[in-house]
């Protein structure tokens, strides 16, 4: 498991979720990942930048999303996202541990959030995401897709059947005459 800086005391009362590759440690296989994404309310965005650069965080650049890449003062990325989506409220509330005890945000969410991205890399995740989750699992992210995009329904159980494709996948063998 790689080591990320622990923003838990940096960022106490705030609420903020980690999301992107390193979320996705929380619900399958860790991947690698060179930066940290996290989300936080639109609102305290500001805010979050200004406590982040008291703590010895520093500014490189605007995201094409609103927020902001920062380095820490290990040089470790770090994505602040200002997140303004209408589910965001309740997937703060509701966010996991992951394996290192860190804050992520729930897989219904993560999901929404990948989906809506699109990026080849946010595809694969979404299959091995969706082919790991139990069927307890998958229900509460059909219940969240249901109620915030209705339209993705349809995509979301032919991902959900190439993960659990995927998983029944028996891994290559060497070929025994090369």
């Amino acid at each position: 498991m790689n080591p990320w800086p622990d923003l838990r005391p940096i960022l106490k009362g705030f609420q903020w979720a980690i999301v992107g590759g390193v979320a996705t440690r929380a619900y399958m296989p860790e991947r690698t990942t060179k930066d940290l994404d996290i989300v936080v309310h639109e609102k305290d965005g500001a805010e979050v930048i200004k406590i982040l650069e008291q703590a010895g965080y520093r500014v490189v650049s605007k995201l094409a999303i609103p927020g902001y890449l920062m380095l820490s003062p290990d040089g470790t990325e770090l994505d602040v996202i200002f997140g303004k989506c209408r589910w965001l409220k309740e997937a703060l509330a509701h966010t996991k541990q992951d394996p290192a005890g860190y804050p992520v945000i729930g897989l219904p969410y993560l999901i929404l959030m990948k989906m809506s991205a699109q990026r080849t890399r946010d595809m694969g995740d979404l299959g091995t995401l969706l082919g790991w989750a139990s069927d307890t699992d998958l229900d509460e992210v059909r219940a969240v897709v249901q109620k915030y995009t209705p339209e993705d329904l349809e995509d979301l159980e032919a991902l959900i059947f190439l993960g659990k494709k995927e998983q029944e996948i028996p891994p290559l063998e060497a070929d025994e005459e090369g």
